[in-house]
């Protein structure tokens, strides 16, 4: 195993802002000024300052008011702690009536709205006895209507329910968070801003990808593609703004409740599950409440379409599986919500259309608390996990609310050669994944024995994280690889640990962000269900990134009406075995064979972004299985095989073969390997769906693949 460097696009799944705790650089002699009244609190900066909101309620679930420090016992892990901070927010929840319009209001615009959302003083309580909630509008999964009721709700909310103790922030979100507004409880300055909300925009984006089946909506395009894979660069960008988001939150020690707004976050099965657990962790770090709001509302989708969308193209509107596809699509798209919220303390609002009403129980459920400071006795930096646990002696309080814990920071520059090998370790069970080193990851099978599937797993790493290893002015660097794959019954059958190191050239340092490094390993594994965990980590920032997915291997053995097929690799870079392959002069030949990457004595290296360059040469590598033998020569088979690129509106613009595939793999059984080189140079820049149709000639059996390229 290897990694290569080559010039490429370099699309990351999430880019997410380093991760840390609610804590900065600390001070000589860390204090903090305890307060119960309205006088300022101030958290001095201390790396081990922890921030917990409690609840104590009575046996009839009202807030019990008039508790003092005292009555609070604290534990980190079990060891007790002293309270530092302590101060009683008084909230209320009485909407304040509608101001009375007068005549040079209805001629006046309101002030402009602050567009800084971070603290003025970080660790300063600057909102006392104020509600914390931002309303963050997350556009690109919803459509039009859902983008509209959206709005009309959170108008409403504004009209008939803020309070003169709300304080409300406005983020938004379409390809980027923008702040239109810091937390304010002006009512016209916040109206105005949700009004002038960009009705329309990313709403292409919120359409669920299509899989290419029957169940699929009609558009009378010639083809269908399988656009499946789309959602999971779109999925992790959502979760890395929510993630965003909570470290932009963090530097308020309030308690706070981020509303988001959404038509459901879906996601394709290979998203990196990594990147949901991180959002998770940074809102409960920043003390942050997610409560979701599903604007689709109480919907019922008829089988055979509404009048926003289609018909399906098969026969499942006649057979029941078209209303199951769709009511399983919906509430696969609410699970992460749901997620979202029960992980982090908040709740989830789902098929209601009353979208005010959701925000008003959040405004419900964010009531008076009680905000404890204290310095963690436990100083070191090594990104665990600490259990809080709040106990009271008042005989008044049957229940206390507070969050479960918290993630320690973790410290690169303090850790040794020993240190730095079990952080990998835990790194790859740790429950908060590394999200500040983006990754993409491709996961790929071919059949090598009747029950055996060689599966090769390409790994992308964006060249930026080298240039920024380059600053410092060392010459070389060290990528770290830690794997792991998961039967369904959770039994490690994968492992691979490796390292690389990379020459760091200072000469081109200006060029070196532009570049990406590929990584690649292969497994052999049985079919079912899997679960896959990488770790990356570069040695001299100590960046690391996380990336964790479900796969599926089939079983190609069984018999099917269809051609069997395994996946396809796209590239355009074939390298030397020997310079690709890892200790290649030490692999005996029959292995260099049977690895269906290696072509003659050269590997293919996968284009994981599929994004191409018009002056690079298209390769297509994949098998076919099981095709009938040649009447005239049994050792021989009569595949034909051709390729076609339409554009957005389908039109075919492009178009290879069909040609001949006859020769089966001597070391892979029953398969017939396809290898296509098509130069690009004559095909336009733009985006394509890249058909590939496959006819057994003999067997009368067929196949076809689609996927989204694009040229550049």
């Amino acid at each position: 195993m290897r990694i290569k460097n080559f010039t490429s696009t370099v699309l990351a799944l999430a880019i997410a802002m380093p991760a840390g705790a609610q804590q900065t650089t600390p001070p000589s002699t860390p204090n903090a000024q305890a307060s119960s009244s309205g006088a300022t609190t101030v958290f001095k900066a201390n790396a081990n300052l922890v921030i917990v909101d409690v609840t104590a309620k009575d046996k009839q679930g009202m807030t019990v008011e008039g508790l003092k420090a005292g009555d609070f016992t604290v534990l980190e892990d079990g060891k007790p702690q002293k309270i530092s901070v302590f101060e009683y927010q008084k909230i209320s929840s009485t909407p304040d009536p509608p101001k009375e319009i007068t005549l040079e209001d209805q001629f006046s615009l309101p002030p402009a709205p602050k567009t800084d959302i971070t603290s003025a003083t970080p660790g300063q309580i600057q909102y006392h006895d104020k509600r914390l909630m931002v309303f963050f509008f997350d556009f690109s999964s919803m459509q039009v209507p859902d983008q509209l009721r959206a709005q009309d709700g959170a108008l409403e909310y504004l009209k008939k329910n803020i309070t003169k103790d709300d304080m409300v922030a406005v983020l938004f979100y379409a390809s980027t968070i923008q702040v239109l507004s810091d937390f304010t409880g002006d009512r016209d300055v916040l109206t105005h801003v949700i009004k002038t909300l960009p009705i329309g925009e990313a709403s292409e984006l919120a359409a669920l990808a299509d899989t290419g089946d029957e169940n699929g909506e009609d558009t009378q395009a010639a083809f269908v593609a399988d656009e499946t894979e789309f959602n999971i660069f779109a999925t992790d960008k959502k979760l890395a703004a929510i993630e965003q988001a909570a470290k932009m939150l963090a530097s308020f020690p309030e308690k706070k409740a981020l509303v988001y707004f959404s038509g459901g976050v879906s996601r394709s099965g290979l998203d990196n599950e990594a990147q949901l657990q991180a959002a998770i962790n940074a809102a409960t770090k920043a003390n942050l409440a997610i409560y979701a709001i599903d604007t689709r509302g109480l919907t019922a989708d008829p089988p055979g379409g509404g009048a926003a969308k289609g018909g399906s193209r098969g026969a499942g509107i006649f057979n029941g599986s078209v209303i199951n596809s769709q009511r399983a699509a919906q509430l696969s798209s609410q699970d992460t919500l749901y997620t979202l919220a029960a992980e982090t303390g908040g709740k989830s609002f789902f098929d209601s259309n009353d979208i005010a009403l959701g925000i008003a129980r959040t405004q419900e459920l964010m009531g008076s608390y009680y905000l404890l400071g204290y310095y963690s006795t436990n100083s070191a930096a090594d990104g665990k996990f600490r259990k809080i646990t709040v106990k009271l002696s008042n005989k008044l309080v049957s229940k206390v609310e507070h969050r479960e814990g918290y993630y320690a920071d973790k410290v690169w520059g303090k850790l040794n050669a020993q240190d730095k090998e079990q952080q990998l370790k835990e790194a790859l069970s740790a429950g908060d994944p590394a999200t500040d080193l983006p990754l993409a990851l491709q996961i790929d099978y071919f059949r090598v024995s009747p029950t055996a599937y060689f599966v090769p797993v390409s790994i992308k790493i964006p060249g930026s994280v080298v240039a920024l290893a380059g600053k410092g002015g060392a010459s070389v660097t060290q990528f770290d690889f830690a794997g792991q794959i998961q039967d369904e019954r959770h039994a490690v059958v994968g492992n691979v640990r490796d390292n690389i190191q990379v020459k760091l050239d200072q000469g081109k340092a200006a060029t070196a962000g532009r570049k990406s490094f590929q990584y690649d390993a292969g497994f052999t594994l049985e079919p079912g269900k899997y679960r896959m965990k990488f770790v990356v980590r570069e040695n001299i920032t100590g960046k690391m990134g996380t990336f964790e997915t479900r796969f599926a291997i089939p079983d190609l053995s069984a018999d099917t009406s269809g051609l069997k097929m395994s996946t396809v690799i796209w590239s355009t870079q074939r390298e030397p075995v020997v310079a690709a392959v890892g200790g290649a002069e030490r692999l005996s030949r029959k292995a260099l064979r049977a690895n269906p990457l290696i072509v003659g004595d050269q590997k293919v290296i996968p284009n994981i972004t599929r994004v191409f360059r018009r002056t690079q040469n298209l390769y297509v590598n994949f098998d076919v299985y099981d095709a009938l033998p040649d009447p005239a020569d049994t050792k021989a088979r009569r595949v034909k095989v051709s390729m076609s690129l339409f554009n957005k509106k389908s039109v075919k613009t492009f178009e290879v073969g069909p040609i001949d595939a006859t020769q089966l793999n001597a070391t892979r059984p029953e398969a017939v390997p396809v290898q296509l080189q098509i130069p690009l140079k004559e095909v336009t820049r733009g985006e394509y769906i890249c058909q590939i149709n496959v006819v057994d000639e003999v067997g009368r059996k067929f196949a076809f693949t689609r996927a989204t390229i694009i040229v550049q």
